[in-house]
């Protein structure tokens, strides 16, 4: 079943949803050591370890959909699909006037020069294109009303079990013949060990902005994986983001792991016209190839988190990372105008 494209909508408040395996599962105790006072994180989720873990894997703690009885757009069999395989694609959701007029916002945002030196812009390893552009929803009026669309966020309401509030947002362009590929991760475990998100309460909204194809190096990602954490060595640097946007390194699934993953569960890359809206858990493995095709491939990008799962202390690093890539709930859109 297709979701139809209806005008815009702002979601409205729901506190309706199930309290069983929807809360965060992660408890912080002080511990005194003989050299100083500590603070010993009992993690359901570790990652960024020192030696190599017993297990490969580790079976998910929370809840995949958490809203069944929430209104919303999806259907209870989008939903069974979104809980069996951790992302969902429905083809064909904004087409005609309202996506060309998102097309022409994503190329004033993606071609402003004032944005291009700035933190919350990413530029390819080697040009100086911007690859990315963070907290769109903040830049962009247009892109601020699509955070809210109830055709967007009201389906991350169904999935996460209340109403969502933005923890990322940005556009992804990845050029003809020059777009890079990205290396297989969970985004889960990035937001948990760097940005001190407790559990799996997060859901990502992918609105593709250009035809999605074979060889445009569109998304894969491993259906299944939603359900198992898979635990990554090697500290976390500092200030990590600043190259782990560009190509990541660390936090990576060994090549192990995914073999044994992929050897369960397959790949798949959703591919389709643009329009079409990707939703994937926050913690299903994805990667994407580069472009080599003369067709450039983009999107526009949240990331919703629930409320009552905002982001702490890092459980892998010495401090959270900058606020474009994991906002709070009380953030303001000035400091980006």
């Amino acid at each position: 079943m297709t979701v139809k494209s209806t005008p815009l909508n702002a979601v409205n408040a729901h506190k309706q949803y199930s309290e069983m395996a929807d809360t965060p599962n992660v408890q912080r105790t002080k511990v005194q050591s003989k050299q100083v006072q500590s603070e010993q994180v009992q993690d359901a989720y570790p990652s960024r370890l020192t030696n190599t873990p017993e297990r490969t894997w580790l079976p998910r703690q929370d809840a995949v959909v958490k809203g069944r009885q929430l209104s919303g757009p999806l259907s209870q069999a989008q939903l069974d699909e979104f809980e069996r395989k951790g992302f969902l694609f429905i083809p064909n959701l904004i087409e005609g006037a309202e996506l060309d007029e998102l097309r022409q916002e994503m190329t004033a945002l993606m071609s402003n020069d004032e944005y291009r030196n700035k933190d919350f812009s990413v530029t390819e390893p080697e040009s100086q294109e911007i690859r990315s552009l963070f907290a769109v929803h903040f830049l962009s009026e247009r892109l601020g009303e699509l955070a809210s669309d109830e055709r967007v966020a009201g389906a991350a309401r169904q999935i996460i079990g209340d109403d969502p509030y933005v923890h990322q947002s940005r556009i992804n362009y990845k050029p003809g013949f020059a777009g890079k590929g990205f290396n297989w991760h969970s985004d889960f475990e990035t937001w948990h060990a760097e940005d001190g998100m407790p559990a799996m309460h997060a859901v990502s909204a992918s609105l593709i902005l250009t035809d999605n194809h074979e060889f445009n190096g569109p998304l894969m990602l491993i259906p299944g994986s939603h359900n198992k954490f898979v635990p990554c060595l090697g500290e976390t640097p500092e200030d990590n983001h600043k190259s782990s946007l560009k190509a990541q390194e660390v936090g990576v699934p060994s090549p192990e792991a995914l073999t044994e993953l992929v050897a369960e569960h397959g790949i798949e890359a959703p591919k389709g016209k643009a329009g079409g809206l990707l939703l994937f858990d926050c913690n299903t493995l994805h990667a994407s190839n580069a472009n080599l095709s003369p067709d450039p491939r983009s999107n526009v990008f949240f990331v919703f988190n629930r409320r009552d799962n905002r982001c702490d202390a890092p459980y892998a690093a010495a401090k959270q990372r900058p606020d474009f890539l994991a906002h709070s709930l009380d953030q303001q859109a000035q400091q980006y105008r």
